[in-house]
């Protein structure tokens, strides 16, 4: 217990660091937009000049004095600083997603469709999705301005006022002070911790706030999306064909040296048993009880063949049925969480009951656990309910899709059905596999 509080307390002053960050960062998102309006207030009054009976009125304060330069710097050089810093934050943005939570995007496909480089550098200053970021940049700015500096606010003032209230009091009675003077510090030592926890508790939520904006603006917009999904169409696409093959050799491997090899030895040895049931009958005997043993050999190796693939049980029976199955099989102890009234589709079933194969497996082969929970639950979720798998190991964790773990076969075939399959594997933590399907996939 100890232990989850201080790691509590220490997730709680990560989230309080990121969001004094964000209030600093909120300054220079804010830069795009506070340029674009600095612009167009001085075109606007460019163009009011005229009109105006005093026009020079309207250029006093200004640092520049030429109408070219001035026209150079509010029209061209502002406009055009403004998109490229509106790009900065966003790589920002996405570099902070990516650091501290683990949210990856894959980079769009090639979104030039002019050769000519003068043609890709005014789109790239001057394009659609410039201006998009411009508008990232300023909710992102605002976001942090007003909830990360309410959170830091409460936080850092709050236990400031507190200490500097405890050095005040100390001073007044060193001072010989009347009690009445005690009041105004006493008022801010019962205050301060106060406004601090009511920031360390808003803390989780504005974070996930920020998340579930940043998201959405930079991940979520629908020419994102649509680019992010034929990246992984294609990606997806070249890792399945890939896996198929693999695993039509392992099948194929395993049954000419395993099940192939039982089968001949199995007609050699009921060969012998006829040969000998004329004159010999107690040694044909002998010879059919070990052709017996042969053909439950036989029939074991054919089950371990036909392993991860659709087993009957799953479709007569469902994942009720199926899944004791399969944590029978693993050699780490399995504790079973199956909170399902009724059946999901038989596509959502097939993809279930891979994903807690695959994920029992890796546990044996890379976790080195001493336990695994599987939990099965229906949630319910905007549009359609989910099937929520959750596979937990208390292993070594670091879990790596690129150490061979199975992780991106896992994430195909959740993706190929509209699921999200997360992993949260911190390093000597074990590992969290949360997969969200569909429930009418």
């Amino acid at each position: 217990m100890a232990e989850a509080r201080a790691h509590t307390w220490r997730v709680r002053l990560v989230e309080v660091l990121h969001l004094m960050t964000s209030l600093a960062l909120a300054l220079f998102y804010l830069v795009p937009a506070c340029s674009l309006v600095a612009s167009a207030a001085w075109v606007g009054l460019r163009l009011y000049a005229p009109w105006n009976p005093n026009p020079d009125l309207l250029t006093q304060g200004l640092p520049l004095q030429s109408p070219a330069l001035e026209a150079l710097v509010f029209v061209v050089v502002m406009p055009v600083a403004a998109t490229l810093m509106a790009r900065l934050a966003c790589y920002t943005q996405r570099t902070r997603l990516a650091n501290v939570f683990g949210i990856v995007e894959a980079g769009p496909p090639g979104l030039w469709v002019h050769s000519d480089p003068w043609a890709r550098g005014w789109g790239f200053v001057f394009g659609r999705q410039a201006w998009s970021m411009v508008v990232y940049s300023t909710v992102a700015g605002l976001h942090g301005l007003l909830a990360g500096g309410l959170v830091a606010i409460l936080v850092v003032c709050g236990g400031a006022a507190c200490l500097g209230a405890l050095l005040g009091m100390v001073y007044v009675l060193a001072q010989g002070a009347a009690p009445a003077d005690l009041l105004g510090p006493l008022g801010l030592v019962l205050l301060g911790p106060v406004a601090a926890l009511v920031g360390l508790r808003l803390a989780p939520t504005v974070v996930s706030s920020e998340v579930l904006l940043l998201r959405t603006l930079l991940f979520d917009a629908p020419e994102v999306r649509m680019r992010r999904r034929l990246l992984h169409v294609q990606d997806s696409r070249q890792r399945m064909v890939d896996a198929a093959e693999a695993e039509r050799r392992r099948i194929e491997r395993d049954l000419h040296d395993g099940a192939q090899q039982r089968l001949l030895a199995l007609t050699l040895t009921l060969t012998r048993a006829r040969a000998r049931l004329a004159h010999a009958p107690q040694g044909a005997r002998e010879l059919i009880a070990e052709a017996q043993r042969e053909s439950k050999e036989v029939m074991t190796e054919l089950r371990q063949v036909a392993r991860g693939l659709h087993p009957r049980v799953l479709t007569d029976h469902g994942l009720g049925a199926a899944l004791p199955v399969a944590a029978g099989r693993s050699p780490v102890p399995v504790r079973l969480e199956l909170e399902l009234t009724e059946r999901p589709s038989p596509r959502a079933e097939g993809v279930a009951y891979y994903v807690v194969s695959e994920a029992l497996t890796n546990v044996a082969k890379h976790a080195e656990a001493g336990q695994v929970c599987v939990a099965l639950s229906r949630v319910a979720a905007r549009g359609s309910d989910l099937l929520r798998v959750v596979v937990t190991d208390d292993g070594v964790g670091d879990a790596d899709p690129e150490a061979g773990t199975g992780l991106y076969g896992l994430w195909d075939r959740v993706d190929a059905v509209d699921g999200v399959l997360t992993v949260h594997s911190p390093e000597g933590g074990g590992t969290v596999l949360t997969a969200e399907i569909p429930w009418k996939a």
